[in-house]
């Protein structure tokens, strides 16, 4: 297979740590590839007035492929506090270069495994009749649309007369809100679209046929929100009858899903969902398996796909010299990426280095010994981030 040249965006806090520790992991089994740098962050919002800039976006058009790290997001007030003085008023807006990217690139399909390791001792663990204590294995795939929905950025606050007008011909604005002063109305919009709707529902189906199972589980509200919720329900259904007849469709409230989660999470295989109940539920299930030291994820369009951990940036734990974090999420990420570009062999011998080091539970970061995040956690036999890295490496070997 060609050498591959991959788009590394370390972007803020700790993603400049855990992607080096991942790419000396892929590097150690044996994954040939050039990397190439690409600025992205809170640094480069405040330096240049985008977070996103022209040239990054340039190298993933160029390469198609990208691992990222993390980024830094702050309310509005607080981004335009620390923009550049010489930038300051002259239109720029902050607004998160993640979900620019998928936006930019339709990476609509979002792929979040939430999978059990042996002996990971921060699994979810419950009790059984007769007080038995139980350790469900989990192995869910959530499929999450990524452009659209709650995260479209279609908002307004203090909206302009057409918008407002538009909303007071709905009898449920106007008998709800229309007494609120406009200054004082905040709006945000949730849209859904039956193209992008039917590519993640699609994707969900095969992955769910490819892997045998025989459920696809709709993860919305449509008893509520009967337009957008209801739109992924009816896609999903339809193509049950006639696309994909073996397999059945559950519908769940995203409420409901959530108490669900600890009574049978094992139960549910395939989840399909919005933008936003997608980041909720699985985000849920990573603190069955986990916590997000162990999330990882793939951003997939058309033409370009970036692989990341769903951690955030944790800048408290940025500075901390050597790094205490779990690097593990990272490495995931770099595996799904593997898999994408059929490098499976290699995916599956660094998985099954990660599962063996979390069984023999000789190295543990500090989430995985529940320790406070401090800089004492060595103190206390916690294991650094590269510390973790390397006994991975060790593995591989």
């Amino acid at each position: 297979m060609a050498k591959r040249t991959i788009v590394t965006m370390p972007g803020d806090g700790i993603g400049k740590v855990v992607l080096d520790e991942a790419v000396r992991v892929l590097g150690a089994a044996g994954f040939n590839a050039d990397y190439v740098h690409a600025d992205i962050g809170w640094e480069f919002w405040c330096k240049e007035g985008d977070p996103f800039p022209e040239r990054t976006q340039k190298l993933l058009e160029k390469h198609k492929i990208g691992l990222f790290g993390a980024i830094t997001s702050k309310p509005k007030d607080k981004a335009e506090a620390e923009l550049s003085p010489d930038l300051k008023g002259k239109g720029c807006v902050y607004y998160s270069p993640i979900v620019s990217m998928r936006q930019k690139y339709d990476l609509d399909i979002c792929m979040r495994p939430c999978k059990t390791f042996k002996g990971n001792p921060l699994n979810f663990i419950r009790r059984g009749f007769g007080g038995v204590v139980e350790e469900p294995i989990i192995d869910t795939m959530i499929f999450r649309q990524n452009t659209e929905g709650l995260y479209g950025g279609v908002e307004w606050t203090n909206p302009p007369d057409l918008v407002y007008d538009a909303l007071m011909t709905h009898k449920k604005f106007r008998d709800n809100f229309a007494w609120c002063p406009r200054p004082e109305l905040a709006v945000s919009t949730r849209i859904f679209t039956k193209k992008y709707t039917t590519r993640i529902v699609k994707a969900a189906f095969e992955y769910a046929k490819a892997k045998g199972f025989d459920t696809v589980t709709v993860c919305e509200k449509p008893n509520v929100i009967r337009e957008t919720s209801g739109m992924m329900l009816k896609v999903a259904q339809e193509m049950a009858k006639t696309e994909f007849p073996g397999i059945r469709v559950q519908d769940t409230n995203i409420d409901a899903q959530m108490m669900w989660l600890t009574k049978n999470p094992e139960t549910y295989r395939v989840i399909v969902a919005g933008n936003m109940f997608g980041d909720i539920v699985s985000d849920g299930f990573a603190g069955l398996i986990g916590g997000l030291g162990f999330a990882c994820s793939a951003n997939i369009g058309p033409e370009i796909a970036v692989f990341e951990p769903t951690h955030g940036s944790a800048p408290k734990y940025a500075e901390f010299n050597p790094s205490i974090v779990n690097p593990i999420a990272m490495v995931l990420s770099a595996c799904m990426m593997l898999d994408h570009i059929g490098e499976t062999e290699i995916s599956a011998k660094i998985q099954k280095a990660v599962a063996d080091v979390v069984e023999e539970g000789k190295v543990k970061t500090y989430d995985m010994m529940k320790l406070p995040g401090k800089p004492d956690v060595f103190s206390k036999g916690a294991a650094t981030t590269r510390e973790m890295a390397e006994a991975i490496i060790a593995k591989l070997k």
